[in-house]
Formats: C-alpha cells, sequence, structure tokens
C-alpha cells in the first residue's frame, strides 16, 4: 500500500507487519516527526519485496512474524541487495531470543512491541544516523559474550535452533500442519520432517507429541 508522496527532505519509511491495527498506530506515532515520512506498508514479504522495488524507502521497519515467510528472512536478503537501507525491528517476540538473529540477519535495531511507543522514533532517529538500536538488556548480554567469549550462562534450548527450525518451531506451536508449514516456507513436506527431527533431537524431545506440546506452551507465553 503506497501512502502518498513525502515532503522534501523527509527520510521514507516502509512498515512490515501483518497486524493492521498495529500499522496504523506506527503511521500515526511516525508521521507526527517533522522529518520522516511512512511511505507504504506491506503485511508479508513478497508484499514487501514489491514495496521496496516501488518505493525505494529509506528504511524498513519489520516485524518477525509475517503472513507468509519469516521476517528474518526478509532483513537477510535486504541485506544482501539492498545494503544500503537500515532496518529496525518491531516484534512481540522476546527479544533476548530473536534479538541477536536479527542483528546477524543485517538489521540494526530491535525494540519489543511493548515498548515500541515510548522508543520507536528514538530507535528510528538513531539507525537513520548509521547506529544501532538495542535495549540495554541485549546491549549487555552482547558486550558480555564479547568480553568472555563463547561462555553463556542460562541460556534458553531454543538458541541452539537455526532461524528456520526457530521458525518451523514456531508454526507448530501456532497450530500449522506439516503440510501447511512446507507450503508456507516454500518447502517440502520431507524437508518440514527433517526440521522437525533436527529440532527434537536439540530440544532432547522424545516424540512428536512431546514437540507438540513444548512449542504449544511456549507459542502461548509469546503471546
Amino acid at each position: 500500500m503506497v501512502l502518498g508522496k513525502p515532503s522534501k527532505g523527509r527520510h521514507r519509511i516502509l512498515i512490515v507487519d501483518d497486524h493492521p491495527i498495529f500499522r496504523h498506530g506506527l503511521i500515526q506515532l511516525i508521521e507526527q516527526e517533522d522529518d520522516l515520512k511512512v511511505c507504504g506498508e506491506a503485511e508479508d514479504y513478497h508484499g514487501a519485496w514489491e514495496a521496496i522495488g516501488n518505493l525505494k524507502p529509506d528504511m524498513i521497519i519489520v516485524d518477525i512474524t509475517l503472513k507468509d515467510l519469516s521476517g528474518i528472512d526478509l532483513i537477510k536478503e535486504v541485506h544482501k541487495q539492498h545494503k544500503g537501507i537500515p532496518m529496525l525491528v518491531i516484534s512481540m517476540h522476546d527479544e533476548s531470543l530473536y534479538a541477536e538473529r536479527a542483528f546477524r540477519a543485517g538489521a540494526k535495531g530491535y525494540i519489543m512491541k511493548q515498548e515500541a511507543s515510548g522508543l520507536v522514533v528514538q530507535a528510528i532517529h538513531q539507525v537513520l544516523r548509521g547506529g544501532f538500536y538495542a535495549s540495554g538488556r541485549v546491549t549487555e548480554r552482547i558486550l558480555a559474550r564479547f568480553i568472555e567469549g563463547s561462555k553463556e550462562s542460562a541460556q534458553s534450548p531454543l538458541k541452539a535452533l537455526t532461524d528456520r527450525e526457530i521458525e518451523v518451531f514456531t508454526l507448530i506451536g501456532q497450530g500449522f500442519s506439516v503440510s501447511e508449514i512446507g507450503q508456507r516456507l516454500h518447502v517440502s513436506v520431507k524437508t518440514i520432517g527433517t526440521y522437525r527431527e533436527r529440532i527434537k533431537e536439540k530440544l532432547k524431545l522424545k516424540n512428536a507429541t512431546e514437540l507438540l506440546r513444548y512449542a504449544l506452551n511456549w507459542v502461548e507465553k509469546e503471546q
């Protein structure tokens, strides 16, 4: 969706999020700033790519969960093909699990949605200036790992999962079947089965029932 041409000198921002109400609130917040303008919005990976090509935004705000592929996939691809476009993640997902994944993929900032209203404008300006934005908790953890090396205490078992495994795990917890997950991620049922086996092994789960229960409980807490 195109939201009109910005006034001269205003940074053009594309919002990619699958919740229309959140997009609307974010647009209102951003539009209050004299130097910022929302040039468009999308609810999924493919819509985002179309908007990026048509609108040439100066910055992208993206959620982790989209209607088709993961926001992490979008961040990786944009970083690969459009390195000059900075990206800020605003997501409901726990930053302890997703923030570092987002930064590794190419994002420049991460905010949780429950904290967004008071921080989003500050984060946008910091990222547009070429900086990074993260909460104090994330910054401390990254610095601690840099100083201490690979040592990490009280690590969540889910951190052992790859980005794609986390995506499959989340979809399992959202109640999607193996075939439905395959369709959403554009891979075969066999491939999804392989991911499930790897996830069970890494999380030390005995069978599909334990995996489903674990995933359902985790998604419920995340919501």
